[in-house]
């Protein structure tokens, strides 16, 4: 058993993550653990410091009394660690005559395309690319100087928690939310899917993407709807969509695998919106007006791209414009 003398930096990084994305699992993705890794360990703290530091539930993981004490003591002492890191890594790169941008983002086929622009734009600057499932937990990293920028995702009717001060940059306001699902399918067959058409067939969320289980919920409340929902990763969701098992929400830039196909809702009833956040004055390697201008030519590249988003786009006379030949 741990005695409370010998906890660690790291054990109190675990509370902070805990703490934080409001959920072990969530937390376990943020840190690169396995679930139960993270629980075991949460418990020998728990026994070292002699009570529970959270209760959980359904809902998640909220500090316990004893946990909001031992978290007003745990994030001064992890934010100086990281503090001196990040300072001990900035002088390493400035004695190499370079500079550094740390970019965060949630998971967009934009991101590649940002990242050779920035690259080509920036070639004396180490840039580095954080992605997470947590649009909040990237926030909060940019908010606290871990990040320089990060582009994320908000669905709509479940807000971000945006740390005061943070300037945010819209890319867009609404982006429509597609779906996946198996080619065999007979709505596939038509340029637009009713979500009524899917009424009938199993839906596969990632709940730990923010907003996303919830953000769901309320689509299909509001269309009076109930199918059967499971719970895994859009990477597993690909394949069980290909072979007929699952249907599941995908970004409009998505593109279909082999038994797969894309294809937008009538009527738009998912959306998200996409955004740039960084501290007030921006990152010091470049200004964010140029970050942000070669992350909305790079979107557009691959939005345009899309068969089944560029036809969207076409028939909703899009104001984003087709990228230049």
């Amino acid at each position: 058993m741990l005695r409370p003398v010998e906890l660690e930096v790291r054990h109190l990084r675990t509370l902070c993550a805990i703490a934080d994305t409001g959920s072990v699992r969530k937390a376990a993705r943020q840190l690169g653990m396995t679930q139960p890794s993270l629980t075991t360990q949460l418990r020998r703290i728990e026994n070292a410091l002699g009570g529970q530091l959270f209760f959980r539930g359904r809902t998640g993981s909220r500090p316990t009394p004893l946990g909001h004490a031992v978290l007003c003591r745990a994030r001064p002492i992890v934010a100086d660690m990281r503090a001196l890191v990040d300072e001990v890594s900035l002088a390493s790169v400035r004695a190499q005559g370079g500079s550094r941008l740390r970019i965060g983002s949630t998971s967009s086929r934009a991101v590649p395309g940002w990242l050779r622009r920035l690259r080509v734009r920036l070639p004396d600057t180490d840039t580095t690319i954080r992605i997470d499932v947590s649009a909040n937990a990237l926030l909060q990293m940019v908010a606290v100087g871990q990040l320089d920028v990060a582009f994320v995702h908000e669905v709509a009717g479940a807000p971000l928690r945006v740390p005061a001060g943070l300037v945010e940059r819209e890319l867009l306001p609404a982006e429509p939310q597609f779906v996946a699902l198996p080619a065999t399918h007979p709505a596939a067959a038509r340029p637009v899917v009713d979500l009524a058409d899917l009424a009938a067939d199993q839906w596969m969320v990632d709940p730990s993407v923010d907003g996303e289980w919830s953000g769901l919920r309320r689509v299909f409340a509001a269309a009076g709807l109930d199918p059967r929902v499971v719970h895994g990763d859009y990477l597993t969701a690909s394949d069980l969509v290909a072979s007929g098992e699952v249907v599941t929400p995908c970004q409009p830039t998505s593109s279909p695998r082999p038994g797969m196909a894309i294809r937008p809702l009538r009527g738009d009833p998912l959306t998200v919106r996409l955004f740039l956040a960084h501290r007030p004055g921006g990152p010091d390697a470049v200004p964010a007006d140029v970050l942000f201008a070669d992350l909305t030519t790079s979107y557009m590249e691959v939005a345009w791209a899309s068969a089944a988003y560029r036809r969207w786009l076409v028939l909703h006379e899009s104001a984003l414009p087709a990228p230049a030949a």
